[in-house]
């Protein structure tokens, strides 16, 4: 989808910040400049009316008057009812009264645009299932930036997504993290590659399993997962002893390339495991060869949180807002999320989707407060926490001043029930305007 023309200037005007920064809620303005967020702003009172504010000399709407006379603005253009309507679309003034103002969430699993909802052979590429072993592919060129899915995700106020492969292979290939909006892929990486898939349990036993082929059991995935890291950490010391001995350069092998990025810590091993069990495998051999992991999905975590909480590694729970659709959710639970985070494990509450349809990442995180997890640790498990473990918390998941300017203004508190993503703002672009701001 192709973005309207946006101003280069916006002042998002006395709304309630919530910035993900440590930061209790409190009433202020943010301005941002070219794709920027430049100032967060803080009010010294309770928020007032929309015009008094920006009538009232005071250094804070000094501060916002000459930011937009920047953008060759007048004074007297800052207020009035067409102040969210800038004719020249060089800046323009959202009113933001009434309204909690977060960073935009993020999905940091899932399979947006590469497992598009309505196709079945035509939109499906997700699994590269001719091999257990395929470190070689990237998501990157597999995805469709007119899935409906990235659509969905903004007007939701989900505003970047980690995409990635599925879990039919021990070894999947490289996923991204990618912005929700664009009319080519390579316009919306955030991060590529930022993550390595493998997987455990019953996919990749099942999938090879019914061909005769290894793996056909838990055992047989540890051991190609291992014997596979060790290749690679073979080929890299022999590219290291190729500097002084060009002969002893191994043949360039683009699998073992990226699984280098992970045996160097560049990018994390993007663990599938539900299953206790599972996911004790996986941190195994992450600590064999001393990599950084996050264990995807972690239905089980509940079990063995104090376990967990030893190990500097992080989780993203779910799909969890689905039926026990095999033996390895049985023990799903929203509460899984709370318990993690309360023992001290970073946490990001993910959707799968299209497992769980994207729209709904913010459902799942209210069904895990009604499930005994802080509000402020379900939105951070959505904004800042994924952003960190995705290595992106420098550009994307808080609102600071020199991060992307990806931001949602909601009708409520963003949890509740009823509220709506009614302004979503990426890379500084109005992706979604309300009726109240839109020219």
């Amino acid at each position: 989808m192709q973005t309207q023309p946006s101003p280069t200037h916006i002042a998002v005007v006395n709304g309630t910040i919530w910035s993900m920064t440590g930061e209790d809620p409190f009433n202020g303005s943010l301005l941002l400049e070219k794709g920027k967020i430049r100032r967060v702003l803080k009010h010294g009172a309770p928020a007032q009316p929309y015009d008094d504010v920006l009538a009232a000399v005071t250094p804070l709407c000094g501060e916002i008057a000459a930011f937009l006379r920047e953008a060759g603005q007048n004074d007297g253009q800052t207020s009035g009812e067409n102040a969210g309507q800038r004719s020249e679309n060089r800046s323009c003034v959202l009113d933001a009264t009434d309204r909690w103002v977060l960073p935009g969430f993020i999905d940091a699993h899932c399979h947006v645009g590469i497992g598009e909802e309505i196709y079945r052979y035509e939109g499906d590429d997700v699994n590269e299932m001719t091999d257990p072993l395929t470190p070689q592919v990237r998501v990157l060129d597999g995805v469709n930036p007119e899935d409906l899915a990235f659509q969905d995700a903004f007007q939701a106020g989900i505003t970047a997504v980690f995409t990635i492969p599925g879990s039919g292979n021990v070894i999947g290939g490289t996923g991204a993290v990618l912005k929700t909006t664009g009319r080519v892929v390579d316009e919306m990486v955030v991060r590529e590659p930022a993550g390595l898939k493998v997987a455990f349990g019953e996919n990749p036993k099942m999938v090879y399993g019914e061909q005769k082929k290894m793996p056909m059991t838990r055992m047989g995935t540890a051991a190609l997962l291992r014997q596979t890291l060790a290749d690679a950490k073979s080929y890299m010391e022999k590219k290291e002893q190729g500097v002084k001995d060009p002969d002893k350069l191994p043949d360039f092998d683009l699998g073992l390339e990226n699984i280098a990025l992970v045996l160097n810590r560049t990018i994390p091993l993007r663990a599938h495991a539900h299953r206790s069990d599972d996911i004790m495998t996986a941190i195994r051999i992450a600590q064999e060869f001393d990599i950084d992991l996050v264990l995807d999905h972690c239905t089980d975590g509940h079990k063995i949180a104090d376990v967990l909480a030893a190990y500097p590694y992080s989780a993203a729970v779910g799909p969890t807002l689905i039926s026990r659709a095999k033996v390895e959710l049985k023990d799903k639970s929203f509460s899984t999320p709370g318990i993690l985070a309360s023992h001290g494990v970073k946490v990001a509450i993910v959707t799968d989707h299209s497992v769980i349809p994207i729209e709904y990442l913010p459902l799942c995180a209210a069904l895990a407060v009604r499930s005994g997890m802080t509000e402020e640790d379900a939105l951070k498990a959505i904004t800042i926490w994924p952003a960190e473990m995705l290595g992106v918390a420098s550009t994307i998941g808080s609102l600071a001043p020199g991060k992307d300017a990806d931001i949602v203004l909601w009708t409520n508190r963003p949890l509740s029930w009823d509220a709506d993503a009614e302004t979503v703002i990426i890379n500084g672009s109005l992706v979604k305007r309300s009726n109240k701001e839109a020219g």
